[in-house]
């Protein structure tokens, strides 16, 4: 079991003293709690996390719920923004009364609500925020997509050893995500013979990479390893093209979107990611949930969407397993299972994050299709503490 260590504010240990009897669900419903962006820059990320969580929620419903019960996804904006998913958590506990939470959004916001729901003795689960210590406030919070690290250096020996590049120029988001992904990705790089000549830097508001592109053309790599969103992976990819630059580009689940591809034009044909969404995958798992996704969507499915997917799986499937009204039951199920998802195989480590392979994807003829697959349990290996 995990140790609860993580800081937590006052403002958390106050709402979850308020929320009391939190987790015993009203009884018409069994309630999911889940705190997303719905507006702001990341809100497309959010509904699709959304949709794909509702999606779970809607399947288990027509299977006969949680023994009998129907399932109630509880859903609030969080803007992305910490301080608001804070309040949303005390909220979802000590109002809604949910059995059990699930973060749609990126790392600030879910870091702040796990925090409340640990305090509280509520399990929670990160459905894709990355940073590494969401995991660390305490043993009811568990991650159901990869800590930032382990997708880094996945990219590593994707481009050193699956590609054979050796000369790699970095371009890093100034965030919890880019620099996290950074990081793995230089903690094994020479293991896979990889030099880093260059490491430029960019915010997340940033649109135009005039002076980026043209340090990277003076660097000559062999190939590049971006981190960022598709917001900005657009139109840097776009850029680097522009300009002349044509050697590989390799990014990771951020750039895992159509609007990646729709943002960058032509440009974007050939670029590798490592994510979690095989779109090509034979599991029936995964293609059931594609169809469905762009079924109810309207559009293509994404490593978001597969993500709150999962997610809400685990949590149901968990749920099932202990019964939806023992906090501590349901937590010691989830830490327990072993479950075929539409991203993977989940199964998880005394810190309750996730082991599953790393799927590669590639833009052919304006759309993701698999690449390969890395399977290296040391390589992939999460924290333990």
């Amino acid at each position: 079991m995990k140790s609860f260590f993580g800081n937590v504010s006052l403002l958390a240990l106050v709402g979850a003293l308020v929320a009391g009897a939190a987790g015993i669900a009203d009884a018409g419903t069994i309630k999911i709690g889940f705190n997303a962006p719905l507006t702001g820059f990341a809100a497309a990320d959010g509904l699709s996390a959304k949709i794909g969580a509702q999606l779970a929620v809607d399947q288990a419903n027509a299977e006969g719920g949680i023994n009998g019960v129907q399932i109630e996804l509880v859903v609030y904006d969080d803007q992305a923004s910490p301080k608001n998913s804070m309040t949303i958590a005390n909220k979802l506990i000590g109002q809604d009364k949910v059995n059990i939470g699930i973060s749609g959004s990126y790392s600030g916001a879910t870091r702040a609500a796990a925090g409340v729901y640990q305090a509280a003795g509520i399990p929670f689960i990160s459905a894709y925020a990355v940073h590494p210590d969401i995991t660390r406030a305490g043993d009811y919070v568990f991650r159901t997509s990869f800590v930032g690290e382990v997708q880094g250096r996945a990219g590593a020996k994707l481009v050193g050893e699956i590609l054979g590049k050796k000369k790699v120029v970095l371009i890093v988001l100034k965030n919890d995500f880019g620099k996290s992904l950074a990081n793995g990705f230089k903690e094994v790089a020479s293991q896979f013979g990889i030099t880093v000549v260059g490491e430029y830097e960019y915010g997340i508001k940033d649109r135009q990479f005039g002076p980026i592109v043209s340090k990277v053309k003076a660097d000559a790599p062999d190939a590049i390893y971006a981190t960022g969103y598709f917001f900005t992976a657009g139109p840097l990819v776009n850029q680097l093209r522009a300009a002349g630059v044509t050697v590989p580009v390799i990014g990771q689940e951020g750039y895992d979107s159509q609007k990646f591809i729709d943002i960058a034009g032509p440009a974007a044909e050939g670029v590798i990611i490592t994510t979690s969404l095989d779109r090509d995958s034979k599991s029936p798992e995964t293609r059931d949930f594609i169809s469905a996704f762009e079924k109810i969507a309207g559009y293509k499915a994404d490593m978001v969407a597969a993500s709150g997917h999962t997610a809400a799986m685990v949590a149901i499937a968990a749920m099932r397993k202990a019964g939806a009204h023992d906090p501590v039951a349901i937590r010691d199920a989830i830490a327990a299972i072993s479950l075929q998802a539409s991203t993977g195989k989940i199964s998880f480590n005394t810190l309750g994050e996730v082991r599953k392979d790393v799927q590669v994807q590639v833009v052919k003829d304006g759309q993701w299709r698999h690449y390969s697959v890395i399977s290296d349990d040391k390589l992939l290996a999460p924290p333990e503490m």
